[in-house]
């Protein structure tokens, strides 16, 4: 002891009580639901900074203390991730913690260079480090990547639990794009409750099917107090995961939803191969739109890591109020925005519609875009004949809006699920899309949900 005194005495290094020093990675989401259910109250440990990524804008502030803890009474800043090699000299990082989703492994292995390059350690926390127990059953969605058909699983799932006469609650995966302090626990049951919220479309994308169901949504920061909540507010949680993280809460099943038309993913992706291996069943989308050849090939992944989960091959069909508004029509697509940017579809519900109800001609806007709609076709280039509805700010609402504006289409096609009309002066008629589940082979979601409730029966 008296030798690693000298040492710390010569080098500056307290080998006997510092705490080591951590950066976590994330984008808004997992990041501080990991602090708050590891790092938050232990003192072994200091978080020195939050660096975030994938969503414009939600760098550059700060994790509020009325959220970080006795420990951090002057809260924990926000950087921007490509700053990460520069934070750990200059913080001497101990520790760099990877929090976020929807990575293929290339770049959670860029990550982690980075961190080892500069000297830091490289870590990942596990679900069972990071789920909380609930005393009612659980059953969790989740995907392999964004853009799979989670929402539309969610949605047949919630609808077959209303059948049985139980109540679901459903829980998403955060968004914490706003006032962190203000959002710790945030429940939706209207349309006002999401205006006063002041929710971006991202997450308005979410929480309006549920709000059309007459069900209440949970979501917010701090998943501790938002599992009690919920508990109180019906018979079983729904976790409605985001991207393809993998589920706060310990749960009782798992329904994953790999994507047959980008195969690959459900194996090599980060972590929608954790979902995969955890999976009881694995719900493989879009299987008519996908080559036969593709559909096998993710088949066979999933019986090579994970041979007990129920394989199940489905498809979206999609479904739009006013055909008439399409048929022959000049038209303007809006996507759900995660899933046709960093989730890396080329499209969604909306060019699908475009092209089942006849439009004459889907019209590229990409020469149309203005501020951060154009930075974005110049970052995503896959995008092409598709309008993302990113609204995560006001001004970014703004440039979506004189995107539209600038567009010559007879009408617009919203394929994301959220109302943006409410949010946004669209000066053309519109057409709402939405997918439904259509199950071509395998057990039935009735019949997961069986399975499901034979499994909890004793938490009734």
């Amino acid at each position: 002891m008296e030798y690693l005194k000298e040492i710390d005495e010569k080098y500056s290094v307290n080998f006997v009580s510092r705490r080591t020093k951590v950066i976590i990675v994330g984008a808004g989401g997992r990041d501080f639901h990991n602090f708050n259910v590891y790092y938050r109250d232990n003192p072994e440990y200091e978080v020195v900074a939050f660096t975030a990524a994938q969503i414009p804008g939600v760098e550059r502030r700060r994790y509020p203390p009325e959220l970080a803890g006795h420990l951090y009474p002057d809260g924990i800043p926000i950087f921007p991730e490509k700053d990460l090699g520069k934070l750990i000299k200059e913080y001497h990082v101990d520790e760099v913690v990877l929090s976020y989703s929807d990575l293929p492994y290339e770049d959670v292995g860029r990550i982690l260079s980075t961190a080892l390059a500069n000297g830091a350690s490289f870590k990942i926390l596990s679900p069972r480090e990071t789920m909380i127990p609930s005393f009612r059953p659980v059953i969790a969605v989740t995907a392999v990547r964004t853009g799979a058909g989670k929402s539309t699983v969610s949605r047949a799932v919630v609808k077959e639990l209303l059948n049985r006469g139980l109540r679901p609650v459903p829980v998403r995966h955060p968004m914490a794009y706003g006032d962190l302090k203000e959002m710790i626990v945030q429940i939706f049951k209207t349309y006002e409750d999401l205006d006063r919220w002041k929710v971006t479309v991202e997450e308005r994308e979410e929480y309006e099917q549920y709000i059309r169901m007459g069900l209440p949504v949970l979501a917010g920061v701090d998943y501790g107090k938002i599992v009690r909540e919920a508990e109180h507010l019906g018979d079983v949680i729904l976790w409605d995961g985001g991207n393809n993280d993998f589920p706060f809460f310990k749960f009782d099943y798992m329904i994953t939803v790999a994507d047959a038309m980008r195969p690959g993913h459900e194996v090599g992706s980060f972590p929608g191969e954790v979902n995969t291996r955890m999976a009881d069943a694995v719900i493989v989308n879009k299987v008519s739109q996908a080559r036969k050849e593709d559909v096998d090939r993710v088949i066979n992944n999933v019986k090579a890591v994970n041979p007990r989960a129920k394989i199940v091959k489905a498809d979206m069909e999609v479904v739009v109020d006013d055909p008439a508004k399409v048929e022959g029509k000049k038209v303007l697509v809006i996507e759900d925005s995660p899933s046709v940017t960093h989730g890396g579809l080329p499209y969604g519900a909306g060019y699908v519609a475009a092209k089942k109800y006849g439009a004459a001609e889907i019209i590229d806007p990409r020469p149309y875009a203005v501020g951060v709609i154009k930075q974005l076709y110049e970052l995503y280039p896959h995008m092409r004949e598709v309008l993302p509805s990113t609204g995560y700010t006001p001004e970014q609402l703004r440039d979506l809006e004189e995107t539209i504006k600038n567009v010559p289409a007879d009408a617009v096609i919203l394929g994301t699920p959220a109302d943006i009309t409410r949010l946004i002066k669209i000066d053309k008629p519109v057409v709402r899309v939405r997918w439904e589940l259509k199950v071509l082979e395998g057990p039935s979601v009735k019949e997961l949900i069986d399975e499901f409730l034979e499994r909890v029966k004793s938490k009734y």
